[in-house]
């Protein structure tokens, strides 16, 4: 036996962003670079480790903008012509630079991976949500949901229809895409309040996940705070983040990405490279951007970007062995002091954004991959574990009530409702006033069925914490605001023709077009509860 268990969490999530009345938006990039340098690298990871005999267990929430964006024909499109002009760049970057000896390693170097990228890519036929359900299908991966667009739930507690339109559209969507019903939920932006494990339990979710302080200040206080789920008064298990083992990976201080040895995220091609060459591969009208071609590593965090040395893959790789090591070893010894303390198994609960493993820390799924093999061969410490088997195997647990909490700034809402972006509140909350009123409607014809399910639609789109983070953080802003803004326009436009009995047919359609998520939501999740 061991003396606890492991379990690794990803949050595989982005915001829904489709245009397809537009050649190019640079937004349909954020998909585009999580596939190329995230989800593809975590799959070729899953792969080998089961090839080479490695029985993995990680849970992983696939949100449903995500999984609508990488079943959606027009994205899978858009994606392989965005892969075609990569591998393209990479091949001119060998001959550009012949005679650059490390330079042309580093364009060797991509122009391998991009071709291993689309190897994998073209295995599943661009369907990476088949790809990834066959290590649910194992047993593997605990896929799990979230909110239907990633509501921010506390701030939208006052109309409890519109809380429970977000976890049932979700749950119905991941039982349409991954052939059965969800398990577990990351609660988005992990925020959560009194009483919502109550919805949780009406959908059928066995279990939740929140950040610590969450567990630490449940009432009564847990026994052994946040290294042992606890069981809500309604049955659901609420699983908190474990601070340490977070802090190690996140930190911009202290964590790993910041090793001198890794990539530079700062310095790319797209940047860097002359005007007139780089040209074909940045944006059409002549703006810069990152193409994914990045030649420096870090090299020290107090020098300037013009000081930065060259990358070396070859040398990443061995600190991400290095590193995944050292995570292992803490984890080791973190195990053995609190079963000590304990007298049970602990389960220390590790999530992170999955963008993070490849996008923003390119060795992220290097470093997977050796924590998977170092634990499985190295270690008999601690197992790793995905939450559905730990629950199987540990059926009786503490019971408590969480505390309100969130995992951003300050750990409560503060982040998401600020000077930046309180305006929007109003206008989600009246939007929703009016949703719930349009719910008790019986439609007429299936023109005014097609719109009250539209207006459900640009509601929950509207609703996305995305749009109130991205207004925070003061990036892509402009974008933030304009879909928010659309969304609640089209919204306020179909309630009026809805009421008015006079719905613009031909406008409909377009937008049905446009914002096509959950193709058989029903209006009448909004009913009163």
């Amino acid at each position: 036996m061991p003396f606890g268990y492991l379990a690794l969490v990803l949050h595989a999530h982005l915001p829904f962003v489709r245009h397809p009345g537009n050649s190019y938006v640079l937004e349909e990039e954020w998909l585009f670079e999580a596939i190329t340098e995230t989800y593809i690298p975590l799959l070729q990871t899953f792969e080998n480790l089961k090839r080479d005999g490695i029985d993995f267990k990680m849970t992983m929430s696939m949100t449903p903008p995500l999984v609508s964006m990488l079943k959606d024909p027009l994205l899978q499109e858009r994606y392989d012509e965005h892969l075609a002009k990569l591998q393209e760049l990479a091949d001119k970057e060998i001959v550009h630079n012949q005679h650059n000896g490390h330079i042309r390693y580093l364009a060797e170097y991509y122009a391998n991976s991009f071709s291993q990228i689309r190897s994998t890519w073209e295995s599943y036929e661009g369907d990476l949500v088949k790809a990834f359900k066959q290590f649910l299908d194992s047993n593997n991966l605990d896929i799990i949901t979230c909110g239907a667009t990633h509501g921010y739930l506390p701030l939208m507690k006052m109309y409890p229809e519109a809380v429970w339109a977000q976890i049932q559209v979700a749950c119905e969507h991941y039982t349409e895409n991954f052939g059965r019903p969800p398990k577990g939920i990351w609660l988005p932006e992990c925020a959560y309040y009194d009483g919502l494990e109550r919805m949780l339990a009406d959908a059928g979710l066995r279990y939740f996940l929140m950040d610590g302080h969450g567990l630490l200040y449940a009432r009564p206080r847990p026994r052994f705070g946040s290294y042992a789920p606890i069981f809500t008064e309604t049955g659901v298990a609420a699983f908190g983040r474990d601070h340490e083992s977070s802090q190690q990976v996140w930190s911009s201080q202290v964590g790993y990405p910041g090793a001198v040895e890794y990539r530079e995220f700062y310095k790319d091609l797209g940047w860097e490279a002359e005007y007139d060459y780089i040209k074909p591969y940045i944006m059409p009208n002549g703006q810069r951007k990152n193409t994914g071609i990045k030649y420096h590593r870090i090299t020290a965090k107090d020098g300037g970007q013009s000081d930065k040395a060259l990358y070396d893959p070859y040398w990443a790789k061995e600190k991400a062995a290095e590193h995944a090591g050292n995570f292992m070893y803490n984890r080791g010894q973190q195990i053995q002091n609190l079963e000590r303390m304990m007298h049970r198994p602990p389960i220390v609960v590790s999530p992170y954004d999955a963008e993070l493993f490849g996008h923003w820390w390119y060795e992220g799924p290097w470093f997977i991959d050796f924590l998977f093999r170092k634990s499985w061969y190295d270690q008999q410490e601690y197992e790793m574990i995905h939450l559905s088997d730990y629950l199987k195997i540990n059926q009786t647990q503490q019971v408590c009530r969480p505390s309100q909490s969130s995992w951003g700034y300050k750990g409560f809402h503060e982040y998401w409702l600020n000077e930046t972006n309180a305006w929007i509140y109003p206008h989600l909350h009246k939007a929703a006033e009016r949703m719930i009123e349009l719910a008790k409607r019986d439609p007429e014809d299936e023109l005014e069925w097609k719109a009250l399910n539209q207006a459900a639609r640009e509601l929950l789109l509207a609703q996305s914490s995305d749009w109130a983070f991205i207004m925070r953080t003061g990036t892509m802003v402009p974008y933030a605001v304009r879909r928010t803004r659309s969304h609640v326009l089209r919204f306020n436009k179909l309630y009026e023709e809805i009421l008015a009995g006079k719905i613009d047919a031909g406008w409909l359609e377009k937008i049905e077009l446009v914002d096509n998520i959950f193709p058989n939501i029903n209006y009448r999740v909004y009913r009163s509860l």
